[in-house]
């Protein structure tokens, strides 16, 4: 039972750790005039995008698991460890721009970029033979609430945490990395 919940705390704060690229890009997002119908269509795409690129990854994980053994588990603590940085980096890069409301297109492409980092987690996941229900759920449903979250708390002030929730999820990634490389 204390290893479920070791696994279960383990899961659920990568899930956050994942979902703060999408908390802190709805955050600048929702302080452009934005209506609650869209707000609850962005945030539940995010969320099915953070079901399915982990889906994807879990799959393609457990086929390497099984070519390559014990280097794929090198393999999955390389990979967060690298989109850990890719999140501290996006937020040192980042310049202030003026955030447009996404519709078509550019709600795609938004949705895809927060997104996009949750792939090589479930790449990671598979390798290690997750659980993949638990894994895709509470994926998805942090991402959710955490796009919903961002986009109501940017409507409401304007901007005070800004992409500062990014480089948190980018470190724990980071360390989540570290530990699968030299387990303790």
């Amino acid at each position: 039972m204390n290893e479920r919940m070791g696994e279960i705390f383990t899961l659920t704060m990568m899930a956050l750790a994942l979902g703060m690229d999408a908390f802190s890009a709805s955050l600048s997002l929702g302080m452009a005039p934005i209506r609650l119908k869209r707000i609850f269509y962005i945030g539940l795409i995010v969320g099915i995008l953070h079901v399915g690129f982990p889906l994807i990854g879990m799959v393609a994980g457990r086929m390497l698991s099984n070519v390559f053994g014990e280097i794929a588990n090198t393999i999955g603590g390389i990979l967060l460890i690298i989109a850990g940085i890719q999140m501290i980096v996006s937020v040192v890069k980042e310049e202030e721009s003026e955030r447009l409301i996404p519709s078509g297109w550019s709600l795609f492409l938004f949705t895809i970029v927060v997104s996009l980092d949750s792939f090589s987690a479930g790449l990671t996941f598979g390798i290690y033979g997750a659980r993949a229900v638990l894994v895709l759920s509470l994926f998805g449903g942090i991402a959710a609430v955490l796009t919903w979250s961002g986009l109501l708390v940017g409507k409401k002030t304007r901007g005070l945490l800004g992409p500062y929730s990014e480089a948190f999820g980018g470190c724990v990634l980071f360390i989540f990395g570290i530990k699968l490389l030299f387990p303790i």
